[in-house]
C-alpha cells in the first residue's frame, strides 16, 4: 500500500481580495524529495506555511502523517523547518541558539547539536554572536535547526539562498543524504540544477495552480556549478 506522507486536497488562499492559488492537490510519498518552483510570490511560500500549520487554508484539508491540520493537530510532527529568513538571537552564538530551540521537546543532547552543526560547515565551538554571520552563515544554521531533531519530513524554503558554490554542493550532499535515510523533503530553489539533482518530482504554480512538470524537462538558466 502506497504510503503519503502528505496529502493535500483541494485547498485554496485568499489574501486581501487576491486569490493566492485556488484548488491546489497532490500527494507526497515517503523519502522522496519534491521541488516547488515558480516566479516571486507565486505562493511558494504561503503554501509552505499552511503545510506547517502557520497558516490556514481558506477551503480545503491537509493530512500530515494521517493526521489533519487543524482538526486533529496544529502543527505537523516530526517535521524540520526552514521558512524565508531564519530569525535567531543575534547575541548568541549558533551553538547557544540551538541549544535554545533543542530545549523546547529536549529530544537531543549537545553532541548532537554539534555534530549537526558541522555537518552544515559550521563550527560548534565558534562563539561568534550570529549579528556577526554573514547570511550564508545564518542559511546554515537555519538548516542545522531544520535538520537536528532527526525528522521525517522536511520543509525548507530557498535553503540555498547567501550561500557559496562549495557550500552550496555541501548542503545538496546532506540532503541527499537525508533523502536515501527515509526523509521527505520538500524545497522550492531559484535554481534549477539544485531542483534537478535533489528531487524526484516537481511542481510549478502557474495561474493560481499547482502543476506537475517533467523534471527532466527543466531549464538551466541562472544554475548553481
Amino acid at each position: 500500500m502506497q504510503q503519503f506522507i502528505v496529502e493535500v486536497k483541494n485547498i485554496s488562499k485568499t489574501f486581501k481580495k487576491q486569490c493566492i492559488f485556488h484548488a491546489v492537490s497532490f500527494s507526497l510519498e515517503k523519502g522522496k524529495a519534491y521541488g516547488f518552483i515558480g516566479h516571486n510570490g507565486c505562493g511558494k511560500s504561503i503554501l509552505f506555511k499552511i503545510l506547517c500549520g502557520f497558516l490556514s487554508p481558506d477551503s480545503g484539508e491537509i493530512k500530515v502523517f494521517g493526521q489533519t491540520l487543524g482538526k486533529e493537530i496544529d502543527f505537523p510532527k516530526n517535521t524540520g523547518i526552514m521558512i524565508e529568513t531564519p530569525h535567531f538571537l543575534e547575541d548568541y552564538s549558533g551553538l547557544k541558539n540551538l541549544r535554545y530551540l533543542a530545549a523546547i521537546q529536549n529530544k537531543i543532547n549537545d553532541a548532537t547539536i554539534k555534530s549537526t552543526l558541522e555537518k552544515v560547515g559550521l563550527n560548534p565551538e565558534s562563539r561568534q554572536p550570529v549579528k556577526k554571520y554573514s547570511l550564508g552563515m545564518k542559511q546554515k544554521l537555519g538548516i542545522a535547526q531544520a535538520i537536528m531533531e532527526d525528522p521525517d519530513l522536511l520543509i525548507l524554503d530557498e535553503p540555498f539562498n547567501g550561500l557559496d558554490k562549495t557550500s552550496v554542493r555541501e548542503i545538496r550532499t546532506l540532503l541527499l543524504e537525508l533523502k536515501n535515510k527515509g526523509v521527505t523533503i520538500l524545497l522550492t530553489s531559484h535554481m534549477s540544477k539544485d531542483i534537478e539533482l535533489i528531487c524526484d518530482e516537481v511542481f510549478e504554480f502557474n495561474d493560481k495552480k499547482l502543476e506537475q512538470l517533467d523534471i527532466n524537462e527543466l531549464g538551466h538558466g541562472g544554475e548553481h556549478p
